[in-house]
């Protein structure tokens, strides 16, 4: 996976693997996957974010797996009840204390939504934006992104902006193709990175994705996976199985023909893995980062 063709360069000249491991709290955590992952299956990309609740375990296992932190790129996000420019800012050496790093490759605003009791929601995320900017100019980043924005959320973002975001990380699936935000963040050199590439397993078993699968010779997942890469979309799929996280990452010795491409590119059914308008409660109800964890992986501070 050492081939430049693995790599997208973000905008700021910050190169950063196409393929990663993503992380969360709502499937699980497994601390041996993680090491796994970075030590026998060669994944550079870890992503994560507070909300997840397991940012003290990402550091324990770059650490564990006995890769060189510069080795690996790693992208966490701040919660929206941490936007704010000052906010933002110690949210990030938040993450900074629990992942055991002087940096992040990557830090992102996670949903472009604030908390209830906000009132002006969109000045709230451009005093955000200009914590994350001021992040950028200390070093403490070296990219900075969002998550889940809309063309909409971008176009009023990039009105008062110094820094475009290098990244906007959303769901990414062929039944989940957002083409015209993926124009848009083209035509505004941002990289498009996509989550959830096997929509949670809720695809897996559909003809058309086991048609080509069947086509190529290679499971469904892997079909899916190489389909984001094609695309030239950065992919992050979620495991904590050693034989998924294997087959995930065996992607990289074979293509999809144009035909096949064409197959899932065109597929008009939408699927979404993760509901937007469960988001607003979700960052109302207070409830603690992971808190779908067990207890003994959840944080607690020193």
């Amino acid at each position: 996976m050492a081939s430049s063709e693995n790599f997208v360069t973000l905008p700021n000249g910050v190169r950063m693997p196409i393929f990663g491991l993503g992380t969360s709290h709502g499937g699980g955590y497994n601390q041996d996957s993680v090491v796994f992952a970075l030590r026998e299956c060669n994944y550079r990309l870890i992503d994560t974010a507070r909300r997840y609740g397991c940012e003290h375990l990402i550091g324990q296992a770059i650490k564990e797996s006995g890769v060189p932190r510069e080795s690996v790129f790693l992208a966490t996000k701040m919660w929206p009840t941490d936007y704010g420019t000052e906010s933002a800012i110690q949210a990030a050496k938040l993450s900074l204390t629990k992942l055991d790093t002087d940096y992040l490759d990557l830090y992102m605003m996670h949903w472009p939504l604030c908390p209830s009791s906000v009132n002006d929601v969109r000045s709230t995320l451009d005093d955000a934006w200009r914590g994350m900017e001021r992040l950028l100019d200390k070093g403490t980043c070296r990219a900075i992104g969002v998550s889940n924005f809309s063309i909409q959320d971008l176009a009023e973002l990039m009105e008062n902006c110094s820094v475009v975001p290098h990244v906007n990380q959303c769901e990414f699936h062929p039944y989940q193709n957002p083409k015209e935000l993926r124009t848009f963040c083209r035509e505004n050199n941002i990289i498009f990175q996509g989550y959830c590439p096997l929509a949670n397993g809720l695809v897996l078993k559909e003809a058309p994705v086991v048609n080509v699968a069947q086509s190529a010779g290679r499971s469904p997942a892997q079909v899916l996976i190489r389909w984001s890469i094609q695309n030239g979309v950065v992919t992050i799929p979620k495991s904590i199985k050693r034989e998924r996280i294997k087959e995930n990452c065996q992607v990289f010795d074979f293509q999809l023909s144009p035909t096949e491409m064409a197959i899932l590119d065109n597929i008009q059914t939408s699927l979404r893995a993760v509901d937007p308008t469960e988001l607003q409660g979700k960052i109302d109800d207070n409830k603690p980062d992971g808190y779908k964890l067990p207890a003994h992986l959840q944080y607690v501070p020193l």
